[in-house]
C-alpha cells in the first residue's frame, strides 16, 4: 500500500511550466514538506545548505529578470532558493567540529573524524569555487526529498537551474563566503493538464549485476 503511494506521488510529479496564483499552499503542507529537505541525508552529516522560501511578491518579481524571466517563479505560492553553504563546511569555521561534537563520543574521536574530514576534503576545501561544487551537490539530495515530499499530498514544482548566479545573489544580498544559490525551486499547483512522463526504458538504465 505505501509503495503504491509512494509510485502515485513518482507519477505526479512533473517539471510545471506555469502556476494557479490564486492557490496558497498551507503552513502545514509548507512545514511537511521543507521537513523533508530538514531531514535530508548529507556527506559527513554537515547539513550544508539553507532554505530561502519567499512568498513576498515585491521580491520574487524582482527575482524573475535573472531567472530567465520564467513564470514560474512569479506565478508559484512559494518560491524555494536552496543555498550552498560554503564557510560552514571549513574546518577552521568549527562547524564541522560541532556536526561530529552532536554525538556522545570521546574528544580523541572526534578528533580522529574531523582529521579524517580534513584530510579526505583537502582539494574540496581548497577554495571557494571547489567548496560550491561540493556542497551544491549536497543541496540536489534535499531537493529530490522536496519535490518527492511535495508531490505526496498534490503539490507541483519546478527545479530551476536556469539563472544568472551572480545577478540572483546580489539581488537576494547574500554574502557570497558564507551561501551561493544551487538551484532555485517554484512550488504550487498546477492551472494546465500534466505533460506525459517521458522516460528512458527501465531496463536500459537500470543493471542488476549478481
Amino acid at each position: 500500500m505505501l509503495q503504491n503511494e509512494f509510485s502515485k506521488a513518482m507519477d505526479f510529479r512533473h517539471a510545471c511550466k506555469i502556476f494557479d496564483e490564486n492557490k496558497k499552499i498551507s503552513d502545514e503542507n509548507l512545514r511537511f514538506i521543507m521537513e523533508a529537505a530538514h531531514k535530508s541525508p548529507s556527506s559527513f552529516g554537515m547539513e550544508p545548505w539553507k532554505f530561502l522560501v519567499i512568498t513576498n511578491e515585491s521580491l520574487k518579481a524582482k527575482l524573475r529578470p535573472f531567472c530567465w524571466d520564467q513564470p514560474q517563479i512569479t506565478t508559484c505560492s512559494h518560491l524555494v532558493v536552496v543555498l550552498a553553504a560554503i564557510d560552514a563546511v571549513k574546518v577552521e569555521s568549527g562547524i564541522p567540529m560541532k556536526r561530529f561534537s552532536r554525538r556522545d563520543m570521546p574528544q580523541e574521536k572526534k578528533d580522529f573524524y574531523i582529521n579524517l574530514y580534513a584530510n579526505h576534503l583537502k582539494e574540496t576545501l581548497s577554495s571557494d569555487e571547489n567548496v560550491y561544487a561540493w556542497t551544491a551537490r549536497q543541496c540536489y539530495i534535499a531537493l529530490g526529498n522536496i519535490m518527492t515530499a511535495a508531490a505526496y499530498v498534490g503539490i507541483d514544482s519546478c527545479p530551476i537551474e536556469g539563472f544568472e548566479k551572480e545577478n540572483l545573489e546580489k539581488a537576494l544580498e547574500l554574502d557570497t563566503s558564507k551561501y551561493q544559490v544551487a538551484i532555485v525551486l517554484p512550488l504550487g499547483y498546477r492551472i494546465n493538464p500534466q505533460s506525459t512522463q517521458l522516460r528512458v526504458p527501465y531496463d536500459e538504465v537500470v543493471e542488476i549485476i549478481e
